[in-house]
């Protein structure tokens, strides 16, 4: 694996997005994957070194800080070991899945591996949504999933942006032409004139032979 992909992000020069993503990584990475996880980062800014992970006693951390803005919303400041675990399973596979395109374009894929007890429960959606958006977000934006994919990860996650991607655009046109002609009015067609000429005309002719054989036959009596 490369550093990107090691990083969950698609390659950038963006230092912000790059320092968010190894800190987003490393929240959830262990002792040996941390020394791979700095290793990525040192390449993917070029070499620059890392920021040393102590806090500086400025900056108050969760812990000595009064009340968090999670605890305010009456949520636990972090994720417990359990759920970080389940949010890590839930991004390797996510992150494998990226690598296959046939299998990631099926949205019922998606849902068995986001939707999956207790994956599935709104915190840890929230913490696997705020992990993926960096990669999984601009793929659906322009394109690179089927709309029915694109669809599932706008409300799964909360991205209704992607409501505005080109997949789902294009179906959205599609579905308004298909409407627009069964909405359009069928043009009624002339009723047909019955042509009864012949019938009179065989009528008039029947008569007039008729006519003629009894005049004949008075005729002759």
């Amino acid at each position: 694996m490369n550093c990107w992909e090691i990083l969950g992000i698609e390659p950038t020069r963006d230092r912000a997005l790059i320092d968010a993503a190894y800190e987003r990584q490393e929240k959830f990475a262990s002792d040996e994957e941390r020394e791979r996880l700095r290793q990525a980062y040192r390449e993917a800014t070029g070499g620059d070194r890392i920021e040393a992970e102590e806090p500086s006693p400025a900056s108050p951390t969760p812990a000595n800080n009064a009340v968090t803005e999670a605890e305010e919303q009456g949520e636990p400041a972090e994720l417990n070991a359990s759920e970080q675990q389940i949010v890590r399973e839930v991004i390797i596979q996510i992150n494998a899945l990226l690598n296959d395109s046939r299998r990631s374009g099926d949205p019922q894929i998606w849902k068995a591996i986001l939707g999956e007890p207790p994956a599935d429960q709104p915190r840890l959606r929230k913490e696997i949504g705020r992990s993926l958006e960096p990669q999984v977000r601009p793929m659906a934006e322009n394109g690179t999933f089927p709309a029915p994919v694109t669809q599932f990860l706008a409300g799964w996650f909360d991205w209704y942006s992607l409501r505005d991607a080109p997949e789902l655009q294009e179906e959205d046109e599609t579905f308004s032409e298909k409407s627009s002609v069964d909405r359009e009015p069928q043009e009624e067609s002339p009723p047909q004139m019955v042509n009864f000429w012949p019938a009179v005309v065989g009528w008039i002719v029947g008569l007039a032979i008729l006519a003629t054989l009894f005049s004949g036959m008075g005729g002759g009596g």
